[in-house]
């Protein structure tokens, strides 16, 4: 790809990325077939992650970048609101399809309590941009899905996600 047709898709990406709306959305139907079980996790131990086993709870999953800017910004909301939320029956995964490497260095230099995870092909899930949350309600139904940055410890976000948590 020659370099304008970089710097046109890099673009397009950053401003897809950049919505900062707190309006709740549904799961888009670009991403209404998949399911909690066609998502391939791996911790960075190389163990498979099951997210089947986490039935009776809502899950919170964030595909991410070490070089993505908006990504990186949105992660301080994301701590905070996993603080408020402590009580609440949610799961928050941290997904990227980086290197087992990349991502202990980013762990390393960035003090976030997240539970690092390692996805294979964004594409194969349709994620266009980063970051992408995707929330799973109690019985594995994925009811919301956005692409961009959110300030997740606002309390629209928070009651956002109480009310999915909450849905049974």
């Amino acid at each position: 790809m020659n370099l304008p047709a970089r710097l046109w898709l890099l673009i397009l990406l950053g401003t897809v990325a950049c919505n900062n709306t707190a309006k709740q959305r549904p799961a888009s139907d670009s991403y209404s077939q998949i399911s909690i079980a066609k998502i391939k996790l791996m911790d960075l131990n190389d163990q498979p992650v099951d997210l089947t086993k986490y039935k009776d709870k809502t899950i919170f999953l964030n595909f991410w970048a070490t070089w993505c800017k908006p990504c990186r910004e949105e992660m301080p909301s994301i701590q905070s609101a996993m603080a408020i939320l402590k009580s609440e029956n949610i799961e928050f995964f941290f997904a990227s399809d980086e290197s087992k490497g990349e991502i202990e260095e980013f762990k390393r230099t960035n003090k976030f309590n997240f539970n690092y995870v390692r996805t294979g092909s964004l594409a194969d899930l349709n994620i266009m941009g980063l970051p992408t949350t995707f929330i799973f309600d109690a019985d594995g139904k994925l009811v919301f899905s956005e692409i961009g940055y959110r300030k997740w410890d606002d309390k629209a976000n928070i009651e956002l996600i109480q009310n999915i948590s909450k849905s049974r």
